[in-house]
């Protein structure tokens, strides 16, 4: 079930606008600012991965969508400003980024943002709509927590 990104209520597909603290992704918009510099499939705008590692994320990620084409994955690494709850900086840029492509909302996103935040030592992972029934929370939130580790030594 999707949740506010802000206070985490649950909320309904239908609903744009939370019922407990009124975040709606325009406020959001106004609230966090422009969208960084996004380069397909991979990108670091932190500077902290080698160009080698990018190009080996961008080549998995090739090989994936040879199998699923309608599949759509970015990865994203950026520092973002801590006065906001990492989670809403997630969703913005999902939704800001439009990574499946302008025509595919609702049932027909099937992209799949993966977002880090080195500094805040932060990650989330952003599901479209037409995949959450695919991917529960449970299960994205297990692959967060098995990537500790790894986050912990700074192996982004």
């Amino acid at each position: 079930m999707t949740r506010c990104p802000y206070c985490k209520t649950p909320l309904k597909p239908e609903i744009s606008e939370c019922p407990a603290c009124k975040l709606t992704f325009p406020r959001t918009c106004a609230l966090v600012g422009a969208l960084p510099r996004i380069h397909p499939m991979a990108g670091d705008t932190t500077g902290q991965m080698k160009g080698s590692s990018i190009g080996k994320i961008r080549n998995e990620i090739f090989k994936i969508q040879r199998h699923f084409p309608q599949l759509v994955i970015q990865v994203v690494v950026h520092e973002f400003p801590a006065d906001h709850p990492f989670l809403m900086h997630a969703f913005w840029l999902f939704n800001a980024g439009a990574f499946a492509g302008e025509g595919k909302r609702g049932k027909d996103n099937h992209a799949l943002l993966i977002v880090i935040d080195p500094v805040r030592r932060e990650s989330e992972i952003v599901p479209g709509y037409g995949l959450e029934s695919l991917l529960k929370q449970e299960a994205l939130d297990h692959l967060l927590e098995m990537s500790g580790p790894a986050f912990q030594a700074n192996k982004w």
